[in-house]
Order: structure tokens, then sequence, then C-alpha cells
């Protein structure tokens, strides 16, 4: 059977799956069955009633024989179309094979009667274990297979199975490339037989075969679509690795030609090097050749007038000679005095000749004691201009201190005009303020203090001050001012809330310790949300409230205290948190200057030290304003530069935050710079208060006004005029840059809230 069957694979033929079904079902329905089914069927359901009654066959009965054993009659080449006829031959001669073995195999399996007790007593021995008939470890088992008792041996029928099983394998060519499948058919015929003889599990048996059998042919159907693939990824590897080959012989000539012309290029380069060299030294020689030859020209040239010099002068003595040797000559030969003035007209023309040779040659020169006189006319000249270049240095900045002075005269005067139509619109007779002496609390003493130094304006904020503390401490509760847009988040609450009643030292300790944690603060949070959030933490949720309506209350009442008017003035958002911030950093550097300058640690500085502190710390503040400055520290006219202030007093401040005179006018100045900046600026502009302003032109009165602002600063100040984020400002040149627009009042309000300061001095147009 094994031969045909590798015979028919060799011509390219195979079985349908039909045909080994149909031989196993006449087999199965032939006559000619021997006892040994009987028996084989006695031995299973013996095996079955011994562990409790079932038919069904446990471990120790036959076991099931591997899943290999398919029908080789499926196996067929891959791409092979077979003829109708020459299969339905193929199969009948398979029908009649395989009748013809198992009536073989069953007529030598007819004799006994007994059930084998096999597995019983060598249930650890193994049936087949799917190795080589021919190999070592086969012939091993094969011989203590021999060397078993006879109570112990297989079933005669296992054993033929066996012995046909080796016979049909060593019968097979396993050298092809369908060594496998051809290996598959001697257990696919065991299969069959098996299940023939075991009726009992032929349907289960079955099942299993066919399903096996459709995923054998499934996978070979996978197997015949992916040679097409195969083929071509071949082909395409073959391809690809050409086009390598190809890619690399290309590179490696490109590489071998680009080295010979690099070789060419240095030899070029080494062959021009050398033709430099040799045309340096043989224009060296001409230029040594050259020298010389001028040289020789030059005393040719000098002896050559030597020469014409001596001859004129021979000539000249001879003719004189000849003349005293014949004194009648002018009367006596008409003939002679022909050929005298001929040689004479000679004479002259060569002399002229000679005469436009030496002013062709020494045309462009001119004595030395004329280019000596010329240089010191130009020397004194020089010393001059030098002169008048300083005095005009002076004159311009003397006009310029002058502008400014003027420009700050003409704003003083507008100042005290609208000063003067206030007061005349308004005024009333003075008011006699020694009756508040009195009132306020503290007596005479107390006012006095408070009056000091301060006009009639001041003096009603004082008062005023004075009156609303009074109230605050009566009032023991504040009405709760509800949810509206319009109410500050910190201050939104329905109901009544308690008076905590601080005093002023309370209520600027606690905003100088606001201050602290804001400055610290990383994350930037809102000023009125850090606020609240800072009363939360220092005093708890529940008096939060009470405690920012009584704060809220004091810096709102109390407008000539410092640090009550500022914190009011961010809280509000009339002033960035950032002008109060700078200005702290000012006043830190302005003490770190001095603590420098105090080489001994006295805390003493002279006047004159004081003075070059302040004009190094502040290089751009004016020499007047530099003098108030002095004056608010204690100077005046009568000091001397060798008087001692104390500077560590000039930055004190009184328990309930009021600072010196001296950080006062520090902080006044600021606030009137700002203005003239400001103003300067809407100056530069040109426009109305209710006019639009663009960005470019802002940016550009602004460059124009003070040219020493660096990009980062000249983006904020931008920044803040338009109220967009430095990141989102267009750059210059681009169209979004045109439409920005804002008015130009919004823009000015905008920046005075800001820190705002000049840079560096305005560059003064040229005097024509």
């Amino acid at each position: 059977m094994g031969r045909r069957f590798l015979g028919m694979k060799k011509n390219g033929l195979s079985s349908e799956p039909g045909a080994c079904w149909q031989h196993l079902w006449e087999y199965g329905g032939s006559t000619g069955k021997t006892q040994s089914l009987a028996l084989r069927g006695k031995e299973a359901m013996s095996c079955g009633s011994g562990k409790g009654g079932s038919a069904l066959p446990t471990q120790d009965c036959h076991p099931p024989l591997p899943s290999s054993f398919l029908c080789r009659t499926h196996l067929r080449p891959l791409g092979v179309t077979i003829d109708d006829s020459l299969l339905t031959e193929t199969k009948s001669t398979q029908k009649r094979k395989l009748s013809q073995k198992r009536k073989t195999l069953s007529g030598s399996f007819s004799t006994g009667s007994h059930l084998s007790p096999w597995p019983t007593y060598i249930s650890d021995q193994t049936i087949l274990h799917n190795r080589k008939p021919c190999s070592d470890d086969y012939q091993k088992r094969a011989g203590s297979w021999q060397q078993q008792p006879l109570g112990t041996t297989k079933p005669r029928y296992l054993e033929q199975l066996e012995n046909y099983l080796r016979q049909e394998l060593l019968l097979l060519d396993l050298g092809t490339d369908s060594a496998q499948e051809l290996r598959l058919q001697p257990y696919r015929e065991i299969f069959e037989f098996f299940i023939e003889d075991f009726k009992t599990y032929k349907p289960l048996l079955s099942s299993i075969k066919n399903a096996y059998e459709v995923m054998l042919a499934h996978q070979r159907e996978k197997i015949r679509a992916l040679e097409p693939l195969k083929a071509k990824l071949v082909t395409v590897n073959e391809d690809c690795n050409e086009r390598i080959l190809a890619m690399r012989a290309e590179e490696r000539y490109e590489i071998s030609m680009l080295k010979k012309e690099k070789m060419n290029l240095l030899k070029l380069i080494d062959k021009k090097n050398e033709e430099k060299i040799s045309l340096q030294s043989e224009v060296t020689k001409l230029r040594k050749n050259l020298a010389e030859e001028y040289l020789h020209y030059l005393s040719e040239r000098d002896a050559r007038k030597i020469l014409i010099a001596d001859l004129n002068e021979l000539r000249y003595q001879r003719e004189d000679m000849s003349l005293a040797q014949y004194p009648g000559i002018w009367g006596e030969d008409p003939v002679k005095l022909t050929v005298a003035l001929k040689m004479a007209r000679q004479d002259l023309t060569r002399m002229q000749m000679e005469l436009n040779t030496m002013k062709a040659n020494f045309g462009d020169v001119v004595p030395r004691r004329d280019f000596e006189m010329q240089e010191k006319t130009n020397k004194d000249l020089q010393e001059q201009l030098d002169s008048l270049k300083d005095d005009y240095e002076e004159v311009r900045k003397e006009h310029e201190m002058l502008l400014q002075l003027h420009m700050s005269t003409l704003r003083e005067r507008d100042q005290f005009y609208a000063e003067l139509q206030e007061i005349q619109r308004t005024s009333t007779p003075r008011p006699d303020w020694s009756k508040c002496e009195d009132v306020v609390a503290g007596g005479q003493d107390r006012w006095h203090v408070l009056a000091e130094g301060k006009n009639s304006d001041q003096l009603v904020d004082v008062l005023l001050e004075e009156i609303g503390e009074g109230l605050l401490r009566e009032k023991d509760f504040f009405p709760g001012l509800g949810y509206g847009e319009s109410i500050p988040a910190f201050l939104q609450f329905d109901g009544i809330v308690e008076n905590k009643k601080p005093t002023k030292k309370d209520v600027v300790n606690i905003l100088k310790d606001a201050w602290k944690e804001r400055i610290a603060e990383e994350q930037k949070e809102k000023f009125s949300d850090f606020f609240f959030n800072f009363l939360e933490r220092r005093f708890g949720p529940s008096d939060a409230m009470a405690w920012a309506y009584t704060i809220f209350e004091y810096i709102k009442l109390f407008h000539s205290n410092e640090v009550m008017s500022q914190f009011y003035a961010v809280l509000m958002g009339k002033r960035k948190e950032s002008v109060y911030i700078k200005q702290k950093e000012t006043i830190a550097q302005l003490l770190k200057e001095m603590t420098h300058a105090d080489s001994q640690n006295e805390g003493l500085l002279t006047m004159e030290q004081l003075s070059t502190v302040l004009r190094s710390t502040f290089p751009f503040k004016k020499d007047e304003k530099i003098q108030e400055l002095m004056e608010a520290g204690g100077w005046h006219p009568s000091s001397s530069n060798a008087d001692l202030v104390n500077y560590r007093l000039l930055f004190m401040e009184d328990e309930e935050g009021q600072s010196v005179p001296f950080l006062q006018k520090l902080w006044e100045q600021y606030l009137n710079e700002k203005d003239e900046y400001l103003y300067e600026l809407k100056q530069e502009l040109g426009l109305e208060l209710h006019d639009k302003v663009t960005l470019p032109k802002l940016h550009e009165a602004l460059m124009t006004i003070d040219p020493s602002l660096d990009k980062q600063t000249l983006n904020g100040y931008l920044s803040q005029a338009f109220q967009f984020p430095v990141t989102e400002l267009p750059e210059e040149g681009e169209e979004k840059e045109e439409g920005t627009v804002i008015q130009l009042q919004t823009a000015l309000e905008q920046l005075q809230m800001s820190d705002v300061r000049r840079m560096g001095p305005r560059e003064q147009e040229p005097a024509t």
C-alpha cells in the first residue's frame, strides 16, 4: 500500500477524502469479520464494566491513538489538477487494497477467544513512541519487548498494527519535499482500522478524524496561497540585492573618482603655491632692482643739473671774458652781433625748455618755510575749533537744562493757575485750625504734631481721619454689602459683620505682613483673592470676613498713612502692585549703597558721600531733585561737606507706618517724574485725550522720549497700555499691529497705574 501511494504521489495524483471513508464503510459492512473484532469489543466492555458498569473505555483500557492517524489518500501536490477517470480508477484500486489488508489483518488476529490482560500488568509501558523502526532506540525497545514474560505481552492485534506501521514507514521515501505528508498515510490507515474495530467509539473518532482532515486541508490551502508570495519575495529580494550591489559599485566608482579628483586638486594647489612663492620672490627682486634704478636715475638727474649749471657758468664766464677783451665789439662788426644774437636766442630757447622742465618737476613742491607756516596756522585753527566745540557742548547742556527748567516752570505755572482758579472759585475765609485742638484726642500737643508742615487740604484730611477713627471705634458691626458684581470678592457677604476695632498700629502690622507674604509668594494669584486667603490663614475662616471689613474701612479712611493708602490703591485696582514692590527695592538698593559707602560701619556719612550715593543711585535725577533729597535728609545751606548725617535714620518708620521726610520726598519725586514722563509722551504723540492711538505710534513715541528702553521694558509698557499679555503683542511689521488701537486717555491711565520710569536721558536734536 505504501509503495502504491508513493507511486501515485510521484505521478502527481491523490484520491479524494471520501475514498478512504468509503473503504472503511465497506470494511465495516462485510460479513468476513473475524472473532478478533468481537474479542476486542468484549475486552472494551470488560474494561468498562470494571469501573461502575460503564461501556466507555477508561485509562486502563486501550488508549486512543494519536491524532496524526489521518488518511494518506487525502494528500496531493499543490497546483495539480486531477482527471476524473484517473481519480475513479484510483479510488477503486484503494478500495480493493484496503479490503485485502483488512482481511489479512482480521484473519491473522482471529485465533483465540480469551480476554487479553494487557495493559493491566504493564501500565507503565508505552505502546508506540513514534520513532523510526531502524533507529537504535527502537531496536533496544524491541529487544526489551521480546524479553518480557508471556503473561505481560501485548495483544496480537496491537502488535500486528505496529508491525504494519513499521513496514509502511520503512517503505516511504522520506527524501522528497512531501515527506511529512507521506508519513501521515500509514497513521491514517491504522486509525481507519482502529475506528472500524471499535464501533462504540466510531462516531467520536470519526468526528475527530474529520476535524483534523479539515484543518490539514485548510493549512494546505494557506500554504498553496503563500507559495506565490514566497516566490515573489525571493524575486524581490534578488532584485534588491542586485540594486544594492549596483549602488555599492556606483558608490565605489564615485569614491575612486572623487579621490582622484582630490589628488589632482591637491597637486594643482601645490603647483599654484610654488608659482606663488616664485612670483613673490620675483616681485621682491624686481622691487629691489626698481629701487636701485630709481636711486641711479635720481643721482643721474642731479648730476645732469649740476653739469648744466656748470656749463652755463662757463659760458657766461667766456662771454664776459670775450667782452672784456674786445670792448668795441658793439660797434665794430654787425655780423658778429648777428651771430651773437642768434646764439643768444638759441640759449634763450634752451633755457626756456629747462625752465619748463623745472616747473614740471617741481610744480607741486612748496618751500619748507611756507609749509611750516601753514602747519602752524592749521594747528592754531584746530585748537580754536576744539575750544569752540567744548563751548558749544557746555552751551547745549545749559540749553537742555533751561528747556527742562522751562517745561517744569510751565507745568508749575499751569498747576498754580489751576489752583488759583480753584481757589478763586471755592475761596472761603481761612479757617482757624486752632479750634481743632479741643476736638482731637490728645489735645493741643497731638494736634500740633498732626498739623506740622501740612496745608489746609491736608489738614482737612487729618481732621476727617480723626473724626472717622472715632466713629469707627463707636461701631460694633458693619452691614454686609451683598453679592453684587461691583462688590469686591473679599467683601461679598450678607448680614452683620463684627467690627474688630484694632488700632492703627495693628492694621499697619497686618498690612506689612501681607506684603511680605505676597512678595515671597511664587504662584501669583489675584491680589484681592490673596488678601482674603491671607486673612483666612491668619485669623481663621470664621473671622476672615470680619477682619476684611474692618481693615477695608481703616485703609479707606486713612489717606495720609502711606502704608494704608498704597495698600488700598493696589487692592482696589487703582495701582499695580509692582509699583510698591519696585519702590521698596529702590529703597533697599539705596540703603545698600549707603552701607557700602560707610567703610567704618558707624551709620554715619558726610554730606559729600550722601550726595555721591544719591547721584550714583539716581543718575537721571536733576541737581535740584538731588538737592531736595539732601534737604529732606538734613542738609541746609549753612552745612559743609564734612558734616555727618546718620543715614540709618533716613529709612526709619514710626509705629503707625509713617516714614520720615526723606522717604516721603523720594516717593513724591517718583510720582512727579512719572507725571512728567507721561506728559512728555502725550506731547510727543500730539493727540488729544479722546483721540485713538495705534500700537506702532505709541512704540515710536516711547522710543523717541526714552531711547534707552530695552525691548523687554518697552513690551511691558505697551502691554500695560493696551491691556494685552506680553506674549500676545504683535510683532513689528505685522498687519495686526496697525489694527491695535486704544483711546489715548485710557492708555495714559493704564500707564499711570503701572511702574513707569525713565531708563535714560532723551537725546536732544542737534542745533542748526
